[in-house]
């Protein structure tokens, strides 16, 4: 049967009647007169229970009689013969028949999957199936990996005219018998004898005939994983899938995690680990993915690309979410191209430290006239304006993410901007562009870095990296100390955000980690009495006593203003006085 997809106009070639043609007398009938049945999936069969016909989210029962002995004996009489995975075929057709046995070897259930060729289904991944790359397939079982794979080998043997050798375990790819199906056109097949030796016919293929591109259905085993990448690294184009939603799955899956790098965990030193604001051990990447490039088939016409599988899994191993591209069909057959870039945390949806709101929040404080709270929904304007930019750079990307044409920083850098951080602490730095939705983006490599950020102190001591530095052609931006106020005055400087002319509503979220009532309530007081008595009426302020941590965290947001704080007092009364500039 050949009919054309509503979804996408692709033909479909599916030998129905052959299939049908395997069960008993009265199934048959009822499976040949049946509305769905261009619809349908699979049709089960379980000794001693009603056989069942399942389609596109529904499933359906065949006859009122149970399935008997001599029902299942008739259909296995009528398919191929049963490999060491229990599965069998129809000669020249792609349908599988798979077995349920008992402890005896007695067969007790049958599964008919109905097998279709698709063609056309790659037109939504055409231009990456013709860039030679190699690409993994990640998918629940049932969504068409396999339809996709058979489809790709056709794509590639016949119009791009690729030595193209399908390694088919189960006789799924290019159907049962020796002489493979149409729909796999030129391309080889290579068929294996036991499951197992699935890896051993990999490297066969590689080694006697020549291939310039390897089509692998479910790889399963480490060894087929370990085969997978001594292919890749011998130039042969990978074409493989695998089980699993999202890569996620697969790095938790320490038998597959090679196939996207592998994970091992590396123990940094203490100059690094304080450089990278984490803990001393973390988990890295091993080594190059063996597929480059890995498509998420979430829906048969809702697919998620991720272009440079490595940065992924960077991105996912230090607790980033990535932003694949996506990829839809819609009803008249268009491939469209979106991308979704990772959420940024704003003030209005979700508080880095998660505080109850200021409103909320009793406040206290000492001062000359009536001060009233600075209302809290306004903002920065200019973190905006470079969000936009950021936003309209998302869109420019290429068909494997890549930024051709992206935003220029403020010397004519592409954004987002990547820094070098040096004795500054990653996490305060990563707290204050996440708040401040700067387009920066950190860095471990000097290599890939557009500017470097360090602690004066600290470079001073350090004349390597000056050195390198100058040679890379790297400007060096400096600031004071490694606290919140100093970095978020030197990203924004950094990104010619400041003005000086203009005071700043300043952000309590970065001088606040904590949920702490009395931690906000001080915060809260020391900037009232700053934006209300010391800017405008040029007035000293003296505040309520406080601990040193709190005081601490005070004297921070005063230094943002440039202005000078004094600690006085003998605990427990000792406390801040702020004075005009």
């Amino acid at each position: 049967m050949v009919e054309s997809s509503p979804l996408n106009s692709s033909l479909i070639t599916d030998n129905l009647d052959q299939l049908l043609n395997i069960f008993p007398v009265e199934l048959r009938t009822r499976l040949q007169n049946h509305p769905q049945q261009a619809q349908l999936i699979e049709v089960v069969m379980d000794l001693g229970r009603q056989p069942e016909a399942r389609f596109a989210g529904q499933a359906e029962l065949l006859s009122t009689q149970p399935v008997t002995s001599e029902d299942l004996e008739f259909c296995v009489g009528r398919v191929g013969q049963f490999s060491g995975d229990n599965r069998a075929g129809i000669e020249r057709t792609l349908h599988r028949i798979s077995a349920m046995r008992n402890r005896q070897g007695q067969i007790i259930g049958l599964t008919c999957r109905v097998g279709r060729a698709v063609l056309g289904t790659t037109e939504i991944i055409r231009d990456l199936v013709e860039s030679q790359r190699s690409i993994l397939m990640l998918g629940r079982p049932g969504v068409g990996k396999t339809t996709a794979l058979r489809e790709i080998a056709r794509v590639l043997a016949d119009d791009l005219h690729k030595r193209v050798v399908i390694i088919d375990t189960s006789n799924e790819i290019a159907g049962d018998g020796d002489i493979p199906h149409p729909a796999i056109g030129l391309a080889r097949r290579m068929q294996v004898a036991r499951p197992e030796l699935q890896h051993q016919v990999m490297i066969e293929a590689v080694e006697n005939h020549m291939p310039e591109v390897i089509v692998i259905d479910e790889i399963g085993t480490e060894l087929e994983a370990a085969a997978a990448r001594t292919i890749a690294e011998r130039g042969v184009q990978l074409i493989g899938t695998a089980h699993g939603n999202r890569i996620e799955n697969l790095l938790k899956n320490p038998t597959l995690s090679d196939l996207v790098g592998g994970i091992q965990s590396v123990t940094l030193g203490d100059d690094e680990a304080r450089r990278r604001g984490s803990q001393k051990s973390v988990l890295e990447r091993k080594a190059p993915p063996t597929f480059e490039i890995a498509v998420e088939m979430l829906e048969q016409d809702r697919w998620h690309v991720h272009g440079d599988v490595a940065q992924t899994v960077d991105h996912l191993l230090r607790g980033r979410l990535p932003h694949p591209q996506v990829r839809t069909i819609d009803a008249q057959g268009q491939v469209k191209i979106t991308h979704e870039p990772p959420p940024i945390l704003t003030l209005e949806s979700k508080p880095l430290a998660g505080p109850r709101p200021l409103e909320a929040v009793p406040r206290g404080w000492r001062s000359s006239g009536q001060m009233r709270p600075v209302p809290l929904g306004t903002s920065l304007p200019e973190p905006q304006e470079f969000q936009s930019l950021l936003d309209a750079s998302w869109q420019q990307q290429d068909a494997f993410g890549n930024f051709p044409d992206p935003a220029a920083g403020p010397n004519g850098e592409d954004l987002p901007l990547q820094v070098y951080p040096y004795a500054v602490s990653r996490s305060q730095l990563e707290q204050v562009i996440t708040t401040l939705q700067l387009p920066i983006v950190l860095t471990k490599d000097l290599d890939d870095a557009d500017v470097v950020l360090a602690v004066r102190s600290h470079l001073k001591h350090h004349s390597k990296l000056r050195q390198l530095a100058k040679a890379r052609q790297l400007p060096i931006h400096v600031i004071k100390s490694s606290t919140m106020s100093q970095i978020a005055r030197g990203l924004r400087r950094l990104m010619h955000m400041e003005d000086p002319s203009t005071p700043e509503l300043m952000d309590l979220n970065l001088f606040n980690n904590s949920d702490s009532n009395d931690e906000i309530e001080a915060l809260e007081e020391a900037r009232l009495a700053v934006e209300q008595i010391v800017i405008p009426k040029q007035q000293p302020v003296e505040l309520l006593p406080r601990s040193a941590s709190i005081r601490k965290m005070q004297h921070e947001l005063i230094e943002h203003y440039r202005l000078q704080s004094r600690s006085f007092g003998e605990d427990p009364h000792r406390r801040l006085r702020i004075y005009p500039a």
